[in-house]
């Protein structure tokens, strides 16, 4: 059977319409590999902290340090203020291994009623101009907080949530960048107790 000549051109234009389709998928597409998620290497399980594989070694011997601290007999609470104020930065700063402005660093550590307001403050602000990196092809250079030290530590009455903490911690820490970028160097943390736990309830 004989098409007829206006058959002929529609298919024709189909082709050519799968043709481009594929050529558009193939250089937009192929190679694009998703970036794999971050695994959680080590966890303090019964604190709900987590260390995952794409922090840096600084972050790593940090969670350590912190993980001898609680499974140690007698928990040394301020060593522990300490500790946490310092991974919370690091993690917070560091721009650079975060996926998009929606991953947050820091957020285990931050007191949970407090942890959503946070969050939004966080993609409102620091986060705010993170590009993607889905596919590991993002150009935008950002931070790597390469050390966080405490400056002074020392115990404060804190009210918050209509509760006053007598015991709670006021931690000044400064930090240092692999390159600066103009972003904030020093803090003072309000560090509170939850639970068995201790939280970030304030950051200025």
């Amino acid at each position: 059977m004989r098409l007829k000549k206006g058959a002929k051109i529609a298919i024709v234009v189909v082709l050519l319409l799968v043709v481009v389709g594929g050529l558009i998928w193939y250089f937009n597409f192929r190679g694009k590999e998703k970036v794999e998620v971050a695994k959680v290497v080590n966890e303090i399980s019964e604190y709900g902290y987590q260390l995952k594989d794409n922090k840096s070694e600084a972050y790593k011997k940090l969670f350590q340090e912190l993980k001898e601290v609680l499974e140690s007999d007698s928990i040394d609470e301020e060593a522990y203020a300490k500790l946490i104020s310092q991974m919370f930065i690091m993690d917070f700063y560091t721009l650079d291994d975060k996926v998009a402005k929606t991953d947050v660093g820091g957020a285990d550590f931050v007191h949970s009623e407090e942890r959503a307001d946070f969050l939004e403050q966080a993609m409102d602000t620091v986060y705010k101009y993170v590009e993607s990196n889905l596919y590991g092809d993002r150009k935008q250079e950002l931070p790597t907080v390469t050390e966080v030290v405490v400056d002074q530590i020392e115990t404060v009455e804190f009210e918050y949530l209509d509760q006053t903490d007598t015991n709670a911690y006021q931690v000044s820490v400064s930090w240092d960048y692999k390159k600066d970028l103009g972003y904030e160097t020093e803090a003072t943390l309000i560090v509170v107790h939850e639970g068995n736990k201790l939280s970030i309830a304030e950051m200025d």
